[in-house]
């Protein structure tokens, strides 16, 4: 899961991993308060005294899931800005691409997705966070004339960040739609919008 203060060595590295993983399933379906040190070691089949070798406190090993999330998160969002003098029959394409590059993370790492963008008290830090990399994002790409030049891009992003928190918890997470499915929704209604 995460390279933070590992432990050197490869069983070290397998039991730290471990540790990260068991503790965010039990994160994301105990809540913090309900989730015990105890529960994870047993589940991890090692001794409270290990889980110390690793991490300081419950509350370490929940900082790191979240700084994992974050960490993760953020490289996607920096690799979804589309590149200068790309063809405008493709960007629809790329949209939707890159979009679902983060909606699958967010499917496959769906603890730490749970953690990071609701559970965290952190969590209104990442998306205004993530909100002003995407605003980044596409005041770029405007300026590279792939979106209308009236458009204001921190309203943009604000709305899109919307749209992924809420339709992550509500349809992706429940599993009642796929990534690729959810991207191309968005995308269409972003692009195309609602009137026939």
């Amino acid at each position: 899961m995460g390279q933070r203060g590992r432990k050197k060595g490869t069983n070290g590295e397998i039991r730290r991993n471990l540790l990260l993983q068991i503790a965010a399933e039990e994160f994301s379906k105990n809540g913090y308060h309900e989730t015990k040190i105890s529960t994870i070691v047993q589940r991890a089949n090692v001794t409270q005294p290990s889980f110390y070798l690793y991490f300081q406190s419950k509350e370490a090993i929940f900082q790191e899931l979240i700084a994992i999330f974050r960490d993760q998160l953020v490289a996607f969002v920096q690799q979804s800005r589309l590149e200068t003098g790309m063809e405008k029959g493709t960007i629809e394409s790329e949209i939707k691409k890159k979009l679902t590059t983060i909606f699958s993370f967010f499917k496959e790492q769906s603890d730490l997705t749970w953690i990071g963008f609701y559970m965290a008290k952190e969590s209104s830090e990442i998306k205004n966070q993530l909100a002003c990399q995407v605003k980044e994002n596409l005041r770029k790409e405007q300026e590279d004339g792939y979106f209308r030049a009236d458009v204001d891009m921190e309203m943009v992003a604000d709305s899109l960040i919307g749209i992924i928190e809420r339709l992550t918890e509500t349809k992706l997470l429940k599993g009642v739609i796929e990534p690729e499915e959810l991207a191309n929704e968005i995308v269409h209604l972003l692009l195309y919008g609602m009137i026939s």
